[in-house]
């Protein structure tokens, strides 16, 4: 498991209607590789609000249609979950999760 990878999560929790839904791991790589069991993760929605905490992917990261991972929504997964690999994000991309990142944390560049 990588950072910058997505995974398709059945049943993500109660408060989602879908059955599954695609996250990102966003976890530094040495929690990634830790002993722990969780790992930071975003979500990925069909909606674009167009929000600088939104970064858009689609097609070449493994999904079916153009979406938008929504940095403002960050939730601890189990390691376990992730097992259902989509795709990955190109370095321009992390990149870009980065700056959504920092701007949903309120983080200085």
């Amino acid at each position: 498991m990588k950072r910058g990878e997505l995974y398709r999560v059945t049943h993500p929790s109660t408060r989602d209607p879908k059955k599954s839904r695609v996250f990102v791991v966003v976890s530094r790589q040495v929690l990634i590789d830790s002993r722990f069991s969780t790992v930071i993760c975003a979500p990925v929605y069909s909606v674009h609000d167009g929000l600088s905490t939104q970064v858009l992917v689609g097609i070449d990261e493994g999904l079916k249609h153009d979406s938008s991972i929504h940095c403002d929504e960050l939730v601890s997964i189990p390691k376990s979950a992730l097992t259902n690999f989509v795709g990955k994000l190109s370095p321009q991309k992390i990149e870009a999760l980065n700056r959504a990142l920092c701007i949903a944390l309120d983080i200085p560049d």
